[in-house]
This record gives structure tokens, sequence and C-alpha cells, in this order.
């Protein structure tokens, strides 16, 4: 599948970038004048890059929230794709791990200086997720890490896991009017690694709080420091940690 076979919902304009492109970067940078909806990619053919612009009508403390949305919808489009019985989640907040091997996360991205208390006037939403491993030696050696390849996504394409993670958002941005943050916030914490006895929710500020049954005191882990340092994303290769 080509680019120019990508087809995305209505509700979407998509922008194509070379491969030395970086789709998070483009779309933050152009935001403001490419609007809602817009969808930067990024013809890679050892990651799937991209990157959506969103215009939220809340605070940006409780904006950022979309991220969650985001999540889930890029934890569903792998999973419809994944192979019988592969198990996948995501560490909080930005990682996806599939068969316990990071294959990338998604990011965040704002206006500078803008007022927690007012709307912002856009956001970025960016994922890249590893196809292809570029690191020598096999797999087993490598256990930290790990491409869509070699975890049996033989069938898919980049370009359809765009179209997959396009409509899960379309259909989360839906539930989200409809229903209330709350239903994302389940889906999101369906993907988190299973812990016995700890009940987790997420603040109206985006924020984890985690309860462990015989304690009445709350952990909270915050949001924002973590989107300012994406856990699985290294700066040096401008891609999903090694």
């Amino acid at each position: 599948m080509s680019t120019q076979d990508i087809l995305l919902p209505p509700a979407y304009r998509l922008v194509t970038l070379r491969e030395v492109g970086d789709a998070f970067a483009y779309a933050t940078a152009n935001a403001a004048s490419d609007g809602a909806g817009t969808l930067v990619f990024v013809g890679r053919f050892d990651l799937v890059e991209f990157a959506v612009v969103l215009e939220p009508d809340e605070p940006l403390r409780q904006a950022r929230r979309a991220f969650y949305a985001g999540m889930a919808a890029l934890a569903d489009a792998l999973a419809v794709n994944a192979p019988p019985e592969k198990p996948m989640h995501i560490d909080w907040p930005d990682a996806i791990r599939i068969d316990s091997g990071l294959v990338g996360g998604g990011r965040l991205a704002w206006p500078e200086n803008a007022d927690e208390n007012e709307p912002p006037e856009w956001l970025v939403f960016g994922a890249q997720i590893r196809t292809v491993s570029m690191l020598e030696g096999e797999a087993g050696l490598r256990p930290l890490s790990a491409a869509l390849e070699e975890e049996g996504f033989n069938d898919m394409t980049a370009g359809e896991l765009v179209e997959a993670f396009s409509r899960h958002f379309m259909s989360a941005n839906d539930t989200w009017q409809e229903q209330g943050f709350g239903a994302i916030a389940k889906e999101y914490l369906l993907r988190l690694p299973t812990e016995k006895g700890v009940r987790r929710d997420i603040d109206e500020n985006g924020d984890l709080l985690v309860r462990r049954m015989g304690k009445t005191d709350v952990e909270r882990k915050k949001l924002l420091p973590a989107l300012l340092t994406p856990s699985w994303y290294d700066p040096k290769t401008k891609g999903p940690r090694a």
C-alpha cells in the first residue's frame, strides 16, 4: 500500500512526508495553520510514524487527556492486526509493548506558554511503532525491544495501521462526546498490566490515581512531567529506544 492509497475517514486530511521527514515536528510546527484533523504520515520502511492535529474545547489541563484516547486507539489498531494470543500492553502512560518488547508509543505537544485554564489553540498526538528492527543479532538477545515483523504482524502495512488508528481515534472522540471521558479512561486502563489488589483511575487533569487494597492513601502519577519526557523515545535516534 502506497501513501496515496491510505484511506482516512472524511474528518481527516492526509499530509505525507518523505522518509527523512519528522511527522511530530511537522505537525507541531504547522498545527495552527493546518487545523484539526490534519494527519501527517512519514513513509518509512522501519517505522510507522504519524501525527494528528486536534483542537480541543476544554482547558489545557483537562484537554491533555486526549492523549489517553490516542493511546487507546493506537493499541486497538495494533490489537485487531495482532497474531492470536499475542500479549500486548501499555506502560503508563506512553509506551506500547508486545510480548514485553518495546515497539514504540505516543507523544503529545501543545503550544508553548499556553494557559492551563484556557483551551489550547491546538494539540498534536504523535506515534511511532517499530516495524523492522535495525539492530544486529537475534531478537531473543534484545528482550527489551521488539518490532512488528518479528512479532508476527507480517500482513499489516504501515498504511493499514494508520487507517485503523484514524477510525479508532474518531470513534474514541465520539464516545468521549457522548459518554464522557470515563469511557475513554476505562478502555485505556484495560490496556495496562493487571496487578492484583490495585484499582486505577484517571484524574480530571490526566494524572493516574492508584489505590491498593488495604491502604487508604492514593498514589498519584503525574501526567504532565511524563509527557515532557516520553519514556519510549530516543532523541538521539529519533525513534523507539533499543
